[in-house]
């Protein structure tokens, strides 16, 4: 079963010494992972704001700077793990420094047929000036449930649309859409104890509901390409830059940004 852990803490919380030290205790998590063949990859994200999130209403692209929803915790990094079951996602959850400053919320990948094959793994040539960045796809549950399944079914296929197109261009590198966020799990570290509750990180309207990982020469050609998902006309797209932690003083290696199995 494939699952997303998405990591959410208040980035004021943690200074620049204890954050080096979290992506060194993450990055020995996904070695250990990588050598279960459970990793798929994982990344920190850029700071909230140095993202933006687009909406598309009658037809016009509406971007405002910064993250879709304004929270005490921001989403700061994901795993993408391939493991047997919700137990086994819980107890890595745990482990994750996030933890204990913040939230892990876990959620199960719906799969979908038609996606173009995973290139996670492929590095970007430098001289490409091609960027990684990650498009967090919230929907409003209730305007799709409104909608009716034949409206979900054209979306989906419109989405699946634009990974082919952004695959035949190269900037194609992993989607899924996301199982309701009544299948989520939130697990969070305190004094030592864990707590795990169901339901998602936050309660918002506007919920998440997919991502897209892809290349892109700058946050402007990355909005322009999350304008265009079919879901931006319903809910949001947040555009997050992924980390490239080549440029951290770190003994970095493939695992933590760039694993597929």
């Amino acid at each position: 079963m494939k699952y997303i852990l998405l990591v959410y803490s208040p980035e004021a919380n943690w200074t620049k010494e204890e954050w080096t030290e979290c992506v060194g205790t993450s990055m020995s998590i996904c070695e250990e992972l990588a050598g279960k063949q459970q990793l798929i990859t994982a990344s920190p994200l850029h700071k909230v704001a140095t993202g933006a999130t687009v909406r598309v209403r009658e037809g016009r692209s509406l971007v405002t700077s910064g993250p879709f929803a304004e929270t005490t915790e921001q989403l700061g990094g994901f795993y993408l793990l391939d493991v047997p079951n919700l137990d086994v996602a819980i107890a890595i959850a745990s482990r994750l420094p996030p933890a204990k400053k913040g939230t892990v919320e876990i959620r199960p990948l719906f799969p979908i047929d038609g996606l173009p094959r995973d290139r996670i793994s492929e590095t970007p040539n430098p001289r490409s000036g091609l960027k990684k960045f990650m498009l967090i796809c919230y929907d409003d549950e209730v305007a799709w449930a409104n909608a009716g399944a034949d409206a979900l079914k054209a979306a989906m296929q419109e989405a699946i649309e634009l990974t082919h197109e952004l695959d035949a261009r190269g900037q194609y590198l992993s989607a899924s859409p996301l199982h309701p966020s009544s299948a989520a799990t939130s697990v969070r570290i305190r004094h030592g104890k864990r707590s795990v509750t169901d339901g998602p990180f936050a309660e918002t309207r506007e919920v998440l509901g997919g991502y897209y990982l892809i290349l892109a020469k700058d946050l402007d050609e990355a909005l322009e390409i999350a304008g265009r998902h079919s879901g931006a006309g319903v809910g949001a797209v947040e555009v997050r830059e992924v980390f490239d932690l080549s440029t951290l003083d770190l003994p970095v290696n493939s695992h933590l940004s760039s694993v597929s199995n």
